[in-house]
């Protein structure tokens, strides 16, 4: 061999000694942990990740169910902004003139 040869293993021997010292090359799962395939045991390499901060829960209900009205809604546009459409006969709103193919479904 030649010196710059001999140059270059010495180097890439320098540079590849870190890589061999690892026992495994992963297979973590993602709390960084696994099986050991020799002793079965369950070890883990890295700490979990933190867990993230819960955010305050919103309601998203309305604070007030606004009060059903009598009779049936004038047009479907109506039905909907109420956000009662598809009015069904016998529910309250229905009225014939929301159901053109009389199938007793309204505003479909």
């Amino acid at each position: 061999m030649t010196g710059s040869t001999c140059i270059r293993w010495l180097v890439l021997a320098f540079f590849a000694a870190p890589a061999l010292a690892f026992g495994h090359s992963g297979g973590l799962n993602s709390d960084g942990c696994h099986n050991n395939r020799k002793t079965g045991d369950y070890h883990c390499h890295r700490a979990p990740a933190p867990a993230a901060p819960s955010a305050p829960r919103q309601n998203l209900a309305p604070s007030s169910v606004a009060p059903r009205r009598q009779g049936a809604f004038a047009n479907c546009a109506a039905a909907r902004a109420a956000g009662a459409a598809p009015v069904r006969r016998g529910d309250p709103g229905y009225g014939s003139h929301l159901d053109r193919d009389n199938d007793g479904v309204g505003c479909e």
